[in-house]
């Protein structure tokens, strides 16, 4: 039987298109092991589909100074001799990497294990564990056109970032059910990301009085992050995290507020959701948000507001302008030529394992 390693984590969007590729792999009988964190959000996320999952030591490497960067240079020692065990334990065939500083020592562990090794970059330039990581992999897979520039031209394969294919399915229906909601407004969505962005939730929250005149709002505003004095507000509901109803949500929003991690907007896209994004500030990023962003409003998918740009009417104009524009948002994502991402980085893995 072929033996599949996947490793990603730090966040949800280094293991959403890890969990998006489960389905088909499974099809295609590979068994399927999961490297990553021992507490990150990845071993929930995986535990909970009954994937071996294997907890290694892990630790940030930072382009800025910080007492941990004299500690966590070990955690990553120690990860390294973990995966390398790991490696000798499991024997898999092929290796793919969403990224993460988990994923580093994953990476070199198994191309010194002369394991085909295959990362996904789903930014427009890579982040720091990628970059460690390029020179040990076998294949780049990357999301935007735009990054092929920053990536060897022999490991460079634009695929596209793989999209959970139960989000395409969702009820409106049932989402109505599970909210409580009326069919008598649109809805909005407002999705943080899965650690939660104050700022957007601040931002959000400040107008929440004026959007419920026109409009019901679903708010996905991470761990933590719950306003409990906003509960039992007629027309909004907020959630820390969720799962199973996700498809229904996204099937009953007409529009979307979000940050711009590049899992996200593929995401949106796909479902062809007129959405505005709110980049991560460059101040509190390498700025790959601002970049994805722009990138998606050129194509003429999404429409911007940057957090520094944000006061209480920039963002209710931006808002009520996305609405009454969202046919233009849906008619643009309508005509992108969609690639079956899945598709593309399975048969890499195909080719590898039957050469």
């Amino acid at each position: 039987m072929k033996h599949i390693v996947l490793t990603g984590g730090g966040t949800a969007g280094h293991v959403t298109p890890n969990i998006a590729m489960i389905p088909r792999l499974k099809e295609l009988g590979y068994q399927i092991s999961y490297i990553g964190s021992y507490e990150g959000i990845e071993k929930k996320l995986i535990e909970e589909l009954g994937i071996p999952y294997y907890g290694i030591s892990s630790g940030k490497l930072r382009r800025y100074f910080d007492v941990k960067n004299f500690t966590d240079p070990f955690k990553v020692l120690k990860g390294f001799f973990e995966a390398k065990k790991l490696m000798k334990q499991l024997k898999p065939d092929v290796v793919f990497s969403k990224g993460g500083f988990v994923t580093v020592p994953v990476v070199i562990a198994s191309s010194r294990k002369k394991i085909p090794t295959f990362i996904h970059e789903s930014d427009m330039t890579p982040g720091l564990a990628n970059k460690l990581s390029i020179p040990f992999a076998t294949k780049v897979c990357c999301n935007f056109p735009e990054t092929v520039e920053h990536l060897p031209k022999e490991k460079a394969v634009l695929t596209g970032t793989p999209i959970r294919q139960e989000l395409l399915s969702g009820n409106p229906e049932r989402a109505r059910k599970f909210t409580g909601f009326s069919s008598d407004k649109p809805v909005i969505m407002i999705i943080g990301g899965s650690l939660g962005a104050a700022a957007v939730n601040d931002a959000v929250r400040a107008i929440l009085p004026q959007l419920l005149e026109d409009f019901q709002v679903v708010h996905l505003c991470g761990k933590g992050k719950l306003d409990d004095s906003l509960n039992n507000t007629k027309g909004y509901v907020q959630y820390e995290y969720i799962k199973k109803e996700l498809a229904d949500l996204f099937a009953l929003a007409d529009i979307v507020i979000s940050r711009a991690g590049a899992n996200a907007i593929c995401e949106l896209s796909a479902l062809n959701k007129p959405n505005l994004l709110i980049p991560l500030s460059a101040r509190a990023s390498r700025g790959d948000q601002i970049l994805n962003a722009h990138s998606f409003e050129r194509l003429g998918y999404s429409k911007v507001l940057e957090e520094e740009e944000i006061t209480k009417e920039s963002l209710l104009d931006a808002v009520r302008d996305l609405y009454e524009n969202r046919e233009s948002y849906i008619t643009a994502m309508s005509s992108s030529k969609q690639q079956n991402s899945i598709e593309q980085i399975v048969q890499l893995f195909e080719n590898a394992v039957n050469k």
